[in-house]
């Protein structure tokens, strides 16, 4: 098993701290089925005349960095190449949180683009889903969204908080920020709906999407949706759902919760040739 990046230094009053989903994401993404894939398609081929650019990988809301962390520090195993990574994050504490994690998981010469050799994690920003984003320059996009049905979706931050007490987070300025990695709104899909309408734009023509959904999102729906995309003579979109109950992966250390009976549903998408390969079922 590979190793999990540590998050000790990780305040847990304003972030989100890892937990089923999280790790979900690291037992999925680093399976064999996965990473056999994952090579297939991103692994450059010792046939081609020149070797593909390094993959570039943006996590959304990436909270302690646990994930970014993960599949960047074990790149060559989990996509068979090094990679380029990036957080973005609307709260200003998860984006430093994780930098932290990311650069404590890697090689001193891969922190923040330093220049080494092998996978570099570039950097973290603050912004909100893909706008910090160029379109169609995300080969690996990977989106933990907030996914509790709620009553509403929480406002962004407008300023960082702590700031107006001399750097103390009061308990109000806390629960804003912790809101913001759970609340979903209605059926828990109003910010990753907006995600979705952005998914199109956004990938590049390799770029494959995971993004996290529980059973009350109505995943099957969602599927179904993605799948009716435009599409041109050359390329198509495809959904595929890969679903685990999460107290029945083992390995990990999972604090309980009270989704931690549910089953976890990923769904993925990416364009695939209608001529060429199938499209990928997890």
């Amino acid at each position: 098993m590979l190793p999990t990046p540590s998050t000790s230094h990780v305040s847990y009053e304003t972030i989100y701290e890892p937990a089923e989903d999280s790790y979900l994401f690291l037992d999925t993404l680093s399976s064999s089925s996965e990473t056999t894939w994952l090579h297939s398609r991103f692994s450059s081929s010792s046939q081609s005349p020149a070797p593909a650019p390094a993959p570039f990988l943006a996590e959304l809301g990436p909270g302690s960095g646990v994930i970014i962390a993960f599949l960047t520090a074990n790149a060559r195993t989990i996509f068979g190449t090094d990679i380029l990574s990036l957080g973005v994050d609307v709260n200003s504490h998860a984006c430093l949180a994780t930098r932290t994690t990311a650069e404590t998981a890697l090689p001193g010469e891969n922190r923040s683009g330093a220049g080494g050799a092998g996978s570099v994690y570039l950097s973290s920003l603050t912004g909100d889903l893909t706008t910090p984003l160029r379109p169609g320059q995300v080969d690996i996009l990977v989106f933990n969204p907030p996914y509790v049905p709620t009553d509403s979706v929480s406002t962004f931050p407008a300023t960082q908080a702590g700031r107006a007490s001399g750097g103390k987070v009061t308990f109000e300025e806390s629960s804003h920020l912790l809101s913001l990695s759970y609340a979903g709104g209605t059926d828990g899909m109003e910010v990753t709906n907006r995600l979705l309408a952005q998914i199109p734009d956004i990938l590049s023509q390799r770029g494959v999407a995971y993004v996290l959904f529980c059973r009350g999102n109505k995943p099957e729906e969602v599927k179904a949706c993605i799948r009716t995309w435009a599409t041109t003579e050359e390329w198509k979109w495809c959904a595929e759902r890969w679903e685990q109950v999460a107290r029945g992966l083992a390995g990990r250390n999972w604090k309980s919760s009270e989704y931690g009976g549910h089953e976890w549903i990923e769904v993925e998408w990416t364009a695939e040739t209608k001529t060429g390969e199938p499209c990928h079922a997890i």
